[in-house]
């Protein structure tokens, strides 16, 4: 069985090239600009990463990665959230060399690392789901697990309805991306599933109704609870209320933790499944395995992807087993079955718990956001910093009193980080938030000089503004 066998504890110093950044050929360099040339003749017009940092990569190592021109990041996006355990983890890939001799594929038939990984997830279950979850796959993407999730939540209320927030990200197909609430990305194909209500999510900066954490009361979620109470709100009760803990795309908004279980405890008040979206927050990312364990709460349902596979495609959701009223086939998907990413996540769950990474998170997420929070007062078009263990935003504004968001400057640091050898992404409501979403196995030494190009770049940039 996989986690029988020993793996050595390796010191996180060990996994990144050392040398990074390291910028021999101003990027995009020759090669880079040949491959991307290619994938514009080739591909279609919805390839998005490359429009904002052309560059092509060759080898990932760690919380590094190299170009096709030798070029050497640190990588402070982390695959959007799927490099937990850092690019090309050596304990992931000797998991995968072992598996792909063996077996790569078996749909849901029963395998040892399918099983290795279920037992894994449940054995790090939030709170009450430890003693009472089930585990399923499905499609290899976050956005299936999202489906599956609201399926599973209609199919035991017998309701229709979803509440969603606002900032929300779940996915692109069709159910997930209408919980999404961001317009650009649905606007040119409504209808999309009906009757997914938003609500203010606690983006305690821009608050919507004017006003401060803590003496707010948690307004927020006083509205949430208004919609069910008022019976003129317009909002028939749903199936499901789907959160994000800590919200992502959104702009890395870690919300109070009375929010959280307001919400929670609002879902339980009116009989709502509640649906904790763990596909970018979770496994470690915020400093505990699951983003909702700050709160203390218990979902109904949670969304797993990104890095439950140590780098490969996979997704699943782990629920309450009283909702186990799946009937064979209800849900399924060809690469629920995907057995190499099953073994490589179990690899990397191992290195997880062997190695500490959340606590990384917390000690390593906690010195870059302290040292980041500077710029609130150094810099004046830094509105806020907020984030928790490695999942952190900047935000810019063109003006701190008035908040007016500035997108152009926060992509203008995204290019200058990038040509500088940094890594990051944006985000947010206005597309106005720097994103950092590293590896977990980032060092100090690394973050160090990751954000010593971050200083230096918005310094530079607001002294040409």
């Amino acid at each position: 069985m996989f986690n029988e066998t020993k793996m050595a504890r390796r010191s996180l110093s060990e996994l990144s090239y050392e040398e990074a950044p390291k910028i021999i050929i101003k990027p995009p360099g020759p090669n880079s600009r040949k491959l991307l040339d290619k994938q514009t003749e080739l591909e279609g017009g919805a390839v998005s990463y490359p429009k904002g940092a052309p560059v092509a990569f060759a080898q990932g190592y760690g919380a590094t990665i190299k170009d096709v021109d030798g070029n050497i990041f640190i990588d402070f996006f982390g695959g959007a959230g799927v490099l937990n355990v850092g690019h090309c983890n050596p304990d992931v890939v000797e998991a995968v060399k072992r598996q792909v001799g063996l077996l790569t594929h078996s749909l849901d038939f029963p395998t040892q690392p399918r099983i290795d990984l279920v037992e894994q997830l449940m054995s790090v279950a939030p709170n009450e789901l430890r003693k009472s979850s089930k585990v399923q796959f499905g499609g290899p993407t976050g956005s299936d697990a999202v489906e599956s999730s609201i399926k599973l939540a209609k199919m035991n209320t017998r309701r229709q309805n979803v509440i969603a927030f606002e900032g929300s990200y779940h996915g692109m197909t069709t159910g997930a991306l209408a919980t999404c609430s961001g317009k650009k990305f649905k606007e040119n194909y409504l209808p999309l599933a009906p009757e997914v209500h938003f609500v203010p999510y606690a983006y305690c900066y821009r608050c919507v109704f004017g006003l401060e954490c803590p003496d707010c009361g948690i307004k927020c979620a006083d509205y949430l609870e208004h919609i069910f109470t008022d019976p003129h709100s317009g909002v028939v009760d749903p199936a499901a209320i789907i959160i994000e803990p800590v919200q992502g795309e959104g702009g890395s908004i870690p919300p109070p933790v009375e929010f959280v279980r307001r919400v929670r405890q609002i879902s339980k008040d009116f009989g709502i499944i509640l649906i904790t979206d763990e596909i970018q927050a979770g496994l470690g990312r915020t400093g505990k395995m699951w983003s909702c364990e700050h709160s203390g709460i218990t979902p109904d349902i949670m969304t797993i992807s990104k890095g439950i596979g140590g780098g490969l495609p996979l997704s699943a959701i782990m629920y309450d087993q009283k909702l186990d009223l799946w009937k064979s086939g209800a849900h399924i998907g060809t690469f629920r079955g995907h057995v190499l990413a099953m073994a490589a996540g179990c690899a990397a769950m191992k290195f997880m718990k062997e190695n500490d990474l959340a606590g990384n998170a917390v000690k390593l997420g906690g010195s870059m956001l302290e040292r980041l929070k500077e710029l609130e007062d150094e810099r004046r078009y830094v509105g806020e910093v907020r984030g928790l263990g490695l999942m952190i935003g900047v935000e810019f504004v063109k003006d701190k009193k008035t908040k007016e968001p500035w997108p152009d400057m926060a992509s203008e640091v995204r290019l200058e980080c990038y040509r500088s050898g940094v890594l990051v992404e944006l985000g947010g409501h206005y597309n106005n938030v720097i994103r950092f979403l590293p590896p977990l196995v980032l060092t100090h030494k690394l973050a160090d000089k990751g954000l010593d190009v971050v200083f230096d770049v918005i310094k530079s940039l607001e002294k040409s503004k």
